[in-house]
């Protein structure tokens, strides 16, 4: 069983690398936003906590997250977990530690997914997809080969994400970088940190996650 973080800014690809290891390798994926929602329609106790807080439109606080993630992990997982959006800061960091201790868990690597800016905003900037089948294009790397149709399924429905603009990203970006990337040092120091080229090509990511989770067998 393999424990993982991943780390990384918005448009990383962390989503996609997190669904291809829990195929692969049959981990569970531990998607805050996705707990949060779960549990805010669960009925649980936890779950009533979480309405209640989301519903005044508060924030949900770190206690939570981790009652959450404990919930999780009560149910063991013969590939492991991968922890995506959690911790996103040093305190959280600290508590997602004291859990996997009193679990009698640990982490075997914290995966950064580095990416250079200005070609991360060039790539999710210039992205749209199909609003019928979910074709996703790029207006440099990938267009359509007829304008405004979508080669697999003919449709012309096809879109952007409203916060696909350049000053949105940035906005994230910055974010990320004030509250997050500080994990980056913080795992390090442990001798934990692991480094891959979140620009390559999906697989070449692929590859270079598996050597690294590889690596700790």
């Amino acid at each position: 069983m393999v424990n993982v973080i991943l780390l990384g800014p918005p448009g990383a690809g962390k989503g996609t690398q997190a669904k291809k290891l829990v195929v692969e390798r049959g981990m569970v994926q531990l998607s805050t936003g996705d707990m949060l929602r779960e549990a805010k329609t669960s009925g649980s106790e936890m779950g009533l906590r979480v309405a209640e807080v989301m519903d005044r439109g508060d924030l949900v606080t770190d206690e939570i997250v981790i009652g959450l993630i404990r919930e999780k992990m009560a149910t063991p997982s013969a590939g492991g977990f991968i922890f995506d959006g959690f911790p996103r800061t040093l305190p959280q960091a600290d508590a997602l530690g004291d859990l996997l201790a009193q679990l009698g868990q640990g982490l075997d690597a914290v995966i950064e997914m580095q990416v250079d800016d200005a070609a991360l905003v060039a790539r999710i900037t210039g992205r749209y997809t199909c609003g019928n089948c979910g074709q996703v294009y790029h207006d440099k790397t990938r267009p359509t080969k007829v304008a405004g149709v979508c080669d697999a399924c003919g449709s012309t429905d096809l879109k952007r994400r409203a916060d696909d603009t350049e000053e949105a990203l940035r906005h994230r970006l910055m974010e990320y970088y004030k509250k997050t990337s500080p994990l980056v040092g913080y795992y390090y120091a442990k001798g934990q940190l692991a480094t891959v080229d979140g620009l390559a090509e999906m697989d070449v990511v692929s590859a270079a996650i598996a050597k690294v989770l590889d690596s700790g067998d």
